[in-house]
């Protein structure tokens, strides 16, 4: 009983020690996190609200595109719309040229044009407005069309993307490099809700079981989402160049006019194209994967999971939504399966060229240098272009 008693309050010690260790540790992460905020208002306030803008709205739009889905109104233009999809996953190349409209899908005016357009006005309304970081954070996980799992994984990339910037924009950090790599080992921290920093094989975004639906069911908000990924994109390929020469400075003001550019007006006439492809570090930010291919890599993955998510949400009566999305977690944070060799992602990732990706950060590119999209060019077919 002696030792018993002698030995109680070292274990409650121990324990005290530990839970105190914890704490301090998650107020210390927080504490950088408002710290990294505020490093992005004082110096690029305009870049600041978009960060904050841009997680609220996304995690928006799933519940915009989830309730027009779920609208009996829309059932006649899902049902055609699921049949024709359909057709086209079983297609050759040569049916798909010769059928009519098929190849054009996407390209026009979606089945729910007029209730995509108010959704879209919504969105853009909430995109111009202020919110706070508090918002932000807790936009995902208020989100009612996504699970809490697929929540917690786009708030902490949300999150390391933002790191990355401040890195790159705080002239008090001179080892970046290390920096960088400082910041992939914490995201990497929490393997459940980390993707991978490995790239995933790309035909999964183009064959996965509700490939298209996004772009099919809700062009609009399709170019909407992808406009907000050109630019953190490009963003952070504008504060690394500034970095590297001074001849780059204010590159950070020339991405943001491009943004607004292609954001266009509420209803959606732009000025230039938002991108046809989905925006990636090797096409947008080239110095990024330059000098951390993984941390280029983890945001592509993240931004393909974001796509996966919007294409199952508006593929025309999907069941058992969780479920998909459930799988298309998986498939993303599994760090050891699924993975890509390095060529076959830059081969992928650079397929659709970088016009059509949005165009580069900084440089001019006034047409597309591709004479075929990245979909187009991962078709199996014999016929000859």
């Amino acid at each position: 009983m002696k030792n018993k008693l002698n030995h109680e309050p070292k274990s409650v010690t121990r324990k005290t020690l530990l839970a105190s260790a914890i704490l301090v540790a998650c107020l210390f992460s927080s504490a950088l996190t408002a710290q990294e905020a505020a490093e992005i208002r004082q110096q690029y306030p305009q870049v600041a609200d978009l960060f904050n803008a841009f997680d609220v709205t996304q995690a928006k739009s799933f519940e915009e595109i989830a309730a027009i889905n779920a609208n009996p109104a829309t059932q006649q233009a899902r049902n055609e719309l699921q049949t024709s999809l359909n057709m086209q996953a079983k297609m050759s190349m040569r049916e798909m040229m010769s059928h009519s409209g098929v190849m054009l899908m996407g390209l026009g005016d979606g089945p729910h044009h007029n209730l995509e357009v108010e959704a879209r006005v919504r969105l853009m309304e909430m995109m111009r407005g202020k919110h706070s970081e508090e918002a932000a954070e807790t936009a995902f996980e208020n989100s009612s069309a996504i699970s809490r799992h697929t929540a917690e994984i786009f708030k902490r990339g949300s999150n390391f993307e933002e790191r990355l910037f401040v890195i790159y924009i705080d002239d008090s950090i001179e080892d970046k490099p290390a920096a960088v790599t400082a910041a992939i080992s914490d995201y990497l921290s929490d393997d459940q809700h980390s993707v991978a920093p490995a790239p995933k094989a790309g035909n999964y975004l183009l064959e996965h079981d509700q490939a298209n639906g996004l772009k099919s069911a809700f062009p609009l908000l399709r170019g909407f989402l992808w406009t907000q990924q050109w630019l953190q994109l490009a963003a952070l390929e504008a504060v690394i160049l500034q970095g590297l020469d001074s001849q780059f400075d204010g590159g950070v003001n020339i991405a943001l006019e491009r943004f607004w550019n292609k954001a266009g007006t509420s209803g959606g006439m732009t000025m230039f194209p938002t991108p046809s492809e989905l925006p990636m570090a090797p096409a947008i930010a080239p110095d990024l994967y330059s000098q951390s291919p993984e941390a280029a890599i983890i945001l592509d993955n993240l931004n393909m999971l974001e796509t996966v998510v919007a294409d199952i949400l508006a593929f025309p009566n999907a069941e058992n939504l969780d479920q998909l999305m459930d799988q298309a977690v998986e498939f993303f944070t599994n760090k050891t399966s699924n993975n890509a060799e390095s060529m076959d992602y830059l081969r992928f990732a650079l397929r659709g060229g970088i016009y059509n990706q949005g165009g580069p950060a900084v440089g001019e590119l006034m047409h597309s240098e591709r004479n075929r999209a990245r979909e187009v060019m991962n078709m199996k077919h014999s016929m000859v272009m």
